[in-house]
């Protein structure tokens, strides 16, 4: 059998390379009926912000062909009831801890991140530069390398946990954030973010969703995904955690010659919750399949080293 281990930055290591995807998995009890979570590679929480989160207007979720349109909002109860009500219960689960954090200002992230530190359950940091920065007329951390990298400074003060940045699709050279978070700090990429999309509800006349436009994840995003982790590989040299339209063992094998290092899972376990640890189940028969005889023999097996 093929060792399916992946050891990440600063001791971070993962019994397998499948991590539960931020904001489709909850904060793990919501999953734990239905999935072995002790199965799992890592679980990255649902967004985790300084104070509660309302969220955007409903309707908030829409299916299209080949993928789902959310908009969620990033709704969630802030980080004193995750600490109260979540971190119990994750204590009890052997699999990594991921918590992806939240803010509007720059402060919010370090005061996130400062008061998460101090919990021994929180094995790292999935920063998501998504979110607006209501100090500079509500445009998006992650659309400006100075912005982005004023968080993960923020961050890296408050930590010395790994840190991982998630990387927005919503931009013409996404790689330019992601050497801006690695040069201010970061420990590694996780990328994709969800492209933004809409949809018109026809009968209503109107936007299907509530805030109008949403985020569109599953198979449908995989090729972007695919070539944005390419082109990142080809340019930084810290690990990357690859997600996008994850749907089989094969599909995180070509993560994984895009140059992932491990992947995160989220759309499909709406429809299958136990994907994932099918997908692990499967993982050593088809890397073994495609000649490779190691994980980390497949990380990076399709990059072009001299750039994409």
């Amino acid at each position: 059998m093929i060792d399916l281990q992946v050891s990440l930055p600063l001791g971070l290591c993962l019994k397998n390379p499948v991590i539960a995807a931020s904001g489709t998995f909850g904060f793990g009890p919501e999953y734990a009926s239905y999935v072995d979570l002790d199965r799992l590679g890592g679980i990255s929480v649902k967004g985790v912000s300084a104070k509660p989160w309302r969220g955007n207007p409903p309707p908030r979720v829409w299916e299209t062909p080949g993928g789902l349109l959310n908009s969620i909002g990033l709704q969630n109860p802030g980080m004193d009831a995750f600490i109260e009500e979540d971190i119990p219960f994750l204590s009890r689960v052997n699999t990594a801890v991921i918590a992806n954090i939240i803010g509007h200002t720059v402060e919010e992230y370090r005061q996130v991140a400062e008061r998460l530190h101090r919990e021994p359950r929180v094995d790292a940091f999935e920063v998501n530069i998504s979110c607006p920065n209501i100090k500079a007329g509500g445009m998006s951390f992650g659309h400006d390398p100075e912005q982005a990298r004023q968080v993960v400074q923020a961050v890296r003060s408050a930590t010395d946990k790994p840190v991982m940045v998630k990387v927005s699709p919503n931009m013409a050279e996404p790689w330019t954030i992601a050497e801006a978070v690695v040069d201010a700090g970061a420990d590694m990429i996780s990328a994709i973010n969800t492209v933004v999309g809409m949809a018109i509800d026809l009968k209503a006349r109107r936007p299907a969703l509530g805030g109008v436009t949403g985020g569109l994840s599953g198979p449908a995003v995989k090729p972007i995904a695919v070539r944005i982790i390419y082109e990142i590989a080809s340019r930084v040299g810290v690990p990357i955690i690859g997600m996008g339209g994850i749907q089989s063992a094969e599909d995180v094998l070509e993560f994984l010659m895009a140059g992932a290092s491990a992947v995160m899972v989220g759309t499909i376990t709406f429809q299958h919750p136990e994907r994932m640890t099918e997908i692990i189940g499967d993982l050593p028969t088809v890397l073994a399949r495609y000649g490779f005889s190691s994980l980390d023999e497949a990380v990076g097996a399709a990059l072009d080293r001299k750039g994409a």
